[in-house]
């Protein structure tokens, strides 16, 4: 049962005080604060068989072995760092409290505010534990971001994750969703952020982490998570970095025809403009919060998964995010990247972008958010419609005086373009009209979605289509999609 009160010692000194719990701590960077708590709480000797910090990077090196990418804070130290510690506690004290004891190696590779203050602060953190003894081991790894403009309380905040990391993979394992909301216990997300989360080992076996990661988002942990077509939990700084990145939003309840074109002709597009180089884009379709609550009762977890299976079988990386506004969505991209970033739209959501009463909180209302929005390596590729069996494009595209030569400044500076090359039989598929067919079981729906999409809805009986299927746990689901794959490869 999750205890919200419980404070960060009294965690400590549980753990401190359970007699089956006993493992190292290795921390590299912001000091050994995790290790700290539990000394201060009193009791340690009954849960630390060894801490360290192998701060230097010559050190660091000879123990766990050499980056490839020369980087220390990165996912892959972490797990070099889990496997040398957790084996060596194997190793040594098997046969001696093996029998009695679940075993466990806590790690983290941080890097901390620098003096100057100008660096992004973030680090890896990981526990390796056994639920029983003598039993397989889990992993649970989380990113972090550090907001705190003091060292020295960013310090403090990663003892207290640490604390909340441990504490939950023994008390509430058995609940991954509450061990996910334990680990912000005592902290706020303006101190800290979880962008990224994975459960692993034998006593996860149907824990699908991109639920996991929807939890994130819902719970404000973080504004954005990020998972790639295989499926799997991605990092956004990591998965990120130093890319092109190719955005399209929207329910995707399901994809049609008419959404690939967009995803398939701003791309070529993208792809053809003089600063983008094609071997480092990344095409994204995002989903926000607000899009994937079907009705009053909140989010359809089950929906969520539906949709981002579909949209990863079709070759995409998916986000998830709590940005309404198109500017706060490029704000947090550009933090990412220093090239460019393209968003696919059509044009309602331009018409929406334009709408001055979306920005009536700012200061500086509207040009204040086209600021971030079209900031220098942002560009809007912008999808007809049809209204009244007309095409609507960007030359008919309609707003008042005072507005239209905002519109035409940044028309002229190639920052809005349309899509052309566009296929006109898809410009009469409406998504809402797709799922009421869909759900009513009439026919012709399957000539508006691409195949796939319509096997899947069929064979899976998403997104309320009339029929029987077999249920299958999810993370069952999702080892045997893997399994799929690593066949068909």
């Amino acid at each position: 049962m999750y205890e919200k009160n419980i404070g960060t010692k009294q965690k400590a000194l549980r753990i401190n005080l359970d007699r089956r719990i006993y493992g190292s701590f290795a921390e590299i960077g912001a000091g050994q604060e995790t290790a700290a708590m539990f000394f201060k709480a009193g009791g340690s000797s009954g849960t630390i068989a060894k801490t360290m910090s192998a701060y230097d990077m010559t050190f660091s090196d000879s123990i766990y072995g050499v980056e490839e990418s020369g980087r220390y804070v990165v996912e892959s130290r972490l797990v070099k760092m889990l496997s040398k510690e957790y084996s060596l506690l194997e190793k040594r004290l098997a046969e001696k409290r093996g029998p009695d004891t679940t075993f466990f190696a806590f790690a983290n590779t941080v890097v901390a505010l620098n003096y100057q203050k100008t660096n992004d602060a973030h680090g890896w953190i990981g526990c390796r534990f056994q639920l029983t003894p003598q039993g397989g081991y889990n992993d649970v790894i989380i990113h972090v971001r550090m907001l705190d403009t003091e060292n020295i309380l960013q310090q403090q905040a990663l003892g207290i994750i640490g604390v909340n990391l441990i504490y939950g993979c023994y008390y509430y394992a058995k609940s991954p969703e509450t061990l996910v909301l334990s680990l912000m216990d005592d902290l706020l997300p303006e101190r800290i952020q979880i962008d990224m989360i994975r459960f692993s080992g034998t006593d996860f076996p149907d824990v699908d982490n991109r639920l996991m990661s929807l939890h994130l988002v819902k719970n404000g942990f973080t504004d954005a998570a990020l998972f790639g077509p295989d499926g799997q939990v991605l990092q956004p700084s990591e998965a990120l970095y130093k890319k092109h990145i190719l955005v399209m939003r929207g329910r995707l309840r399901p994809v049609t025809n008419v959404q690939m074109d967009m995803i398939e002709n701003g791309l070529k597009q993208f792809v053809a403009e003089p600063d983008v180089d094609g071997n480092r884009v990344v095409s994204m379709a995002e989903l926000t919060l607000h899009n994937l609550k079907a009705n009053e009762q909140g989010i359809d977890e089950k929906d969520f998964l539906d949709r981002v299976d579909i949209l990863c079988s079709m070759g995409q990386t998916v986000m998830i995010s709590n940005y309404l506004e198109y500017y706060k969505l490029v704000a947090y991209l550009a933090r990412l990247t220093r090239l460019k970033i393209g968003l696919v739209i059509g044009i309602p959501n331009l018409e929406y972008i334009f709408e001055e009463g979306h920005y009536e909180f700012l200061p500086g209302g509207i040009l204040e958010s086209f600021a971030t929005l079209f900031s220098r390596k942002v560009k809007l590729f912008v999808y007809p419609t049809l209204r009244n069996n007309a095409i609507y494009s960007c030359n008919e595209f309609q707003l008042p005086p005072t507005l239209e030569p905002l519109f035409n400044y940044l028309s002229r500076n190639n920052k809005i373009e349309d899509i052309r090359n566009y296929n006109e039989q898809n410009l009469h598929i409406s998504t809402d009209h797709v799922l009421e067919m869909i759900q009513a079981g009439e026919d012709g729906w399957e000539q508006m979605v691409p195949d796939r999409v319509a096997k899947q809805i069929k064979d899976n009986c998403l997104f309320g289509y009339p029929c029987e299927v077999e249920y299958v746990p999810i993370g069952q689901q999702v080892r045997q999609q893997q399994e799929e794959q690593v066949a068909g490869s």
